[in-house]
């Protein structure tokens, strides 16, 4: 069974920091992504890591700030949230695909999701 288990989320100030965690199981990734969705926004495309660590792309917005990163010892990518801004309050998901093709910072991309983990941050 595959699980893709988010959690580090929370409550934070402006300026703050946050790593969330994806602990994945029941499948060899190719690789992963974080998407996030704000409330009454379209899902959008964070970050996104290859299976084994060798190549990162990140939206515009949070280049500079984020840093997603994986542990293949432990089957969990992380991302790292530095400098947060109210405007990154969202619901963050991590999303997994066992495929290396099709376009890598598109939903479409990923076959498999998490439940989602909820950041806040507050001004």
């Amino acid at each position: 069974q595959v699980r893709l288990v988010e959690s580090g989320g929370g409550l934070v100030q402006a300026g703050g920091s946050l790593r969330l965690s994806c602990a994945a199981s029941g499948r060899t990734f190719s690789r992963y992504a974080w998407f996030r969705q704000a409330p009454g926004k379209e899902l959008e495309f964070v970050a996104r890591i290859s299976g084994r660590g060798g190549s990162t792309d990140y939206a515009d917005s949070v280049k500079g700030r984020f840093t997603i990163s994986g542990d293949n010892a432990k089957n969990t990518v992380y991302l790292q949230m530095n400098s947060l801004k109210p405007e990154d309050t969202a619901l963050y998901y991590c999303a997994a695909d066992t495929a290396a093709w099709g376009n890598p910072t598109s939903r479409y991309g990923y076959d498999y999701w998490g439940q989602g983990t909820q950041v806040t941050v507050s001004s």
